[in-house]
């Protein structure tokens, strides 16, 4: 476990010394933090049902930012590897080829967590200056960054599969954006179709990350979501790790 320890290491720090990681880290500061204002100027100027936290993890700008920052996150985990030719060395080190993929996940999972950690100052603020709580409980804290981890998992399992499939980093970033995209808007189907049936609807909602990111950043904790999510994690590490063997006997 030693070398896999050492291996997730290096694959943290290649983020934290690559200048994308620091665009991509300005980049959703920037966006996340102009949603929160807005947010805040809107509800200023009418009365509302919902609460601060509610209204900043459902906003267009909010899920704008968050399917754009995968692509850029994944798109060279393997690619980079395979293009530099640095990939060699690596196969030929004494690790496991699954321990690759899982340090490269986990990798990007850290640096994927790091951009939200700045979030949790925006309520922190709020609350200091305006002295009223943020969100109605401390479950919808939890709920709404629960739900965060989750899709992240996901999505970023899905760059780090659409990476080992070339050595072109604008290739893996356009595959990754595409299937996060179609995955995140097949929600929305049943919000553009209205003649749809009941049990239609109901399985486009097991899918949609916004129905349940709406569920869970009100403290309504549902398991639902934990499973599927894990589940669909689980099943895109394997088939990235079954790429990157077909493509390591390849070499």
């Amino acid at each position: 476990m030693r070398k896999f320890y050492t291996l997730l290491s290096r694959e943290v720090s290649s983020y934290f010394y690559s200048p994308i990681a620091y665009i991509v880290l300005v980049f959703f500061l920037f966006v996340s933090g102009a949603d929160f204002y807005f947010q805040i100027s809107f509800m200023n100027q009418r009365p509302i049902q919902y609460s601060v936290q509610e209204a900043f993890f459902n906003s267009v700008f909010f899920w704008f930012a968050f399917v754009l920052i995968f692509p850029l996150i994944t798109m060279r985990l393997f690619a980079e590897e395979f293009k530099l030719g640095t990939i060699e060395p690596l196969m030929t080190a004494p690790v496991r080829d699954w321990q690759v993929v899982l340090a490269k996940f986990f990798g990007a999972l850290v640096f994927y967590l790091v951009l939200w950690v700045p979030t949790i100052l925006y309520f922190l603020i709020f609350q200091y200056i305006t002295g009223q709580t943020a969100a109605g409980s401390a479950g919808a804290y939890w709920g709404s960054y629960l739900m965060l981890l989750l899709l992240g998992m996901f999505y970023i399992s899905i760059g780090c599969f659409a990476s080992v499939l070339t050595r072109n980093q604008i290739i893996a970033a356009v595959i990754s954006f595409c299937a996060i995209t179609m995955h995140f808007f097949s929600g929305l189907i049943t919000f553009i179709l209205t003649e749809v049936s009941s049990t239609t609807r109901q399985l486009l909602g097991y899918f949609s990350a916004l129905e349940q990111m709406g569920t869970l950043s009100r403290g309504e904790i549902d398991t639902r979501p934990i499973v599927l999510y894990l589940s669909l994690t689980i099943v895109m590490l394997g088939l990235t790790y079954q790429a990157f063997q077909s493509r390591k006997w390849r070499l």
